[in-house]
């Protein structure tokens, strides 16, 4: 505006500027309710950020703590951990699907295109069915020929239920004109006797229940729909008959890992019921694997179980009477007494110490149970690169590189411990890990022995999961049954055999094998295409 378009009247010209002083304050006043606007929906964002950190934060931690409850699961059942597990999974469920409602649908317009799944491929050892959907002779449009330009195949996975079959064994009688004398080929050899079972439906019977953790009334239910009945005293009759006729293998298996110069002990509580009292007492199924890959040795690893009634040191002590060497194993009391012979030597577990750690840390987030986790898994970093080398590399890398931070671990614990409680729960996992320092750091001076007891507890893990399902055995003789299976399932699953093809090779054929030479059944000696029935 130029000062010729300002009026010359006085009145006129107070009139205008009071018109623009009002357009002013008006402006100003819009501006002061726009930013109180922005100034509420920014609290409101913050107010809405807290809550969703608060969210994920407690989020986070019922995920921690229903991890930690699973672990637990692994051990005693407990209906109280199952129930307290489904509540848990039941807040973490409505607490993701609140945040998915949060976040909103994606958005139509403008979204990045999702890439479609990348799919397995389809094995191609499986067999093919070819079905061919051809056109007509002539053209549908105009009639004309067709000429062949080429062809879409579409492979589509299917499943066939597994099926029974029979197989009847027919043995022609002829009598000599001569002599009179009868002659008939030798009766067919059956994997149990006076049983109609054959070799393929006792290895499936036996993988259904120890691999697949299937208990046999649920077979018994899935062979019913397929138009076969076999009642649940029928399978376990099978399934003892069967454990009986490969104690000669389970025995010449406990052998073999005992007589590896280390060997990884651990056991697991198993339900058993009580006869007469409709109760369960608490059994207990003890694994020993002998695994020698992670030192370079060539020696084929393997697993196997010995059942008893109770947890009492005996039992071990039995078990190992014939062991020379190394025994990993946690601080369970019982193994003290072979210790004392000197014969056996004890390396205790890392991953136990590691895990009242990571607990603690789980539950309150301390930096000191955060440190030793950190501390422990500086030690696993060298692990992880002198895996597969020799007893002698692996002992002078430990010495050199592991020796120093063990000793570093060693007084900061000590150290730590004189300002912590030692009734509370990091003064425990210190003490814990104190207690057995001699025994954690004998791996360091010994290129055979391990970190860990981990072997002894991937073995057991499958008997875990087994447990869940089939609730209890039904005897002593039931445990002593599992145990000679899971060893036989356990090993063949570490030398990369199908536990079902492996069993079935070995029922077909141990009848008719001669006992001294049971060793060439082990799962590493055994040629499972020779002889198969089918």
């Amino acid at each position: 505006m130029n000062s010729t378009d300002l009026p010359n009247d006085v009145e006129a010209l107070k009139a205008e500027l009071l018109e623009r002083l009002a357009q002013i304050q008006s402006q100003q006043s819009t501006l002061e309710k726009q930013q109180s606007t922005l100034q509420q929906k920014d609290t409101e964002i913050r107010s809405l950020n807290e809550q969703i950190e608060e969210r994920d934060a407690r989020l986070e931690r019922m995920k921690a703590q229903l991890e930690r409850l699973r672990r637990i699961q692994f051990g005693r059942s407990s209906e109280k951990i199952d129930a307290h597990i489904a509540q848990l999974e039941l807040a973490i469920g409505s607490l993701e699907a609140e945040e998915a409602r949060a976040v909103g649908p994606e958005p139509k317009k403008g979204a990045a295109k999702r890439r479609p799944p990348v799919q397995d491929p389809i094995p191609d050892h499986l067999p093919r069915e070819i079905i061919t959907h051809d056109n007509e002779c002539a053209c549908p449009d105009c009639g004309g020929t067709l000429d062949f330009l080429g062809e879409d195949v579409t492979e589509i996975l299917d499943y066939v239920p597994a099926s029974f079959t029979v197989r009847r064994h027919v043995r022609p009688k002829h009598r000599c004109r001569g002599c009179q004398s009868i002659v008939q080929a030798p009766a067919v050899s059956r994997p149990v006797a006076r049983s109609r079972a054959g070799a393929g439906l006792l290895a499936q019977v036996l993988t259904a229940k120890y691999a697949d953790h299937l208990p046999l009334y649920r077979q018994a239910g899935i062979y019913a729909r397929e138009g076969v009945p076999l009642s649940r005293s029928t399978l376990a009759d099978w399934v003892g008959a069967s454990a009986d006729l490969l104690r000669p293998l389970g025995d010449a298996l406990f052998r073999y890992v005992m007589a590896g110069p280390t060997v990884h002990g651990d056991d697991t509580p198993v339900p058993v019921l009580a006869p007469g009292r409709g109760k369960t007492r608490t059994g207990r199924l003890w694994a020993y694997a002998r695994d020698e890959r992670p030192a370079g040795g060539t020696p084929s690893p393997a697993v196997a179980f010995r059942f008893s009634p109770d947890r009492k040191g005996k039992h071990p002590t039995r078990h190992l009477a014939g062991f020379a060497g190394t025994l990993h194993a946690d601080g369970f009391a019982g193994f003290n007494t072979l210790y004392r012979t000197g014969r056996i030597h004890e390396a205790a577990c890392w991953a136990h110490v590691r895990r009242k750690f990571h607990d603690i840390w789980q539950a309150d987030q301390s930096p000191r149970a955060k440190e030793a986790i950190d501390r422990i898994g500086a030690l696993y970093a060298i692990e992880a690169e002198i895996r597969g080398e020799s007893p002698e590399v692996r002992r002078r890398e430990r010495q050199a590189r592991a020796g120093p931070l063990l000793d570093e671990l060693k007084n900061w614990l000590d150290e730590l411990l004189t300002r912590v409680s030692a009734k509370s729960r990091l003064g425990e996992a210190i003490g814990y890990a104190r207690n057995r320092w001699k025994a954690l750091v004998r791996y360091r001076d010994h290129g055979e022995v391990e970190i860990d007891n981990n072997a002894a507890e991937r073995a057991i893990r499958s008997v875990a999961l087994g447990r869940k399902n089939y609730l209890f055995a039904g005897s002593d003789a039931g445990g002593e049954s599992a145990a000679m299976v899971y060893s036989l399932i356990g090993t063949a699953k570490l030398n990369g055999l199908d536990p079902f093809k492996y069993l079935h090779a070995v029922i077909d054929r141990i009848n008719d094998h001669p006992v001294n030479a049971v060793d060439q059944l082990l799962p590493w000696n055994i040629d499972l295409a020779a002889g198969q029935a089918d």
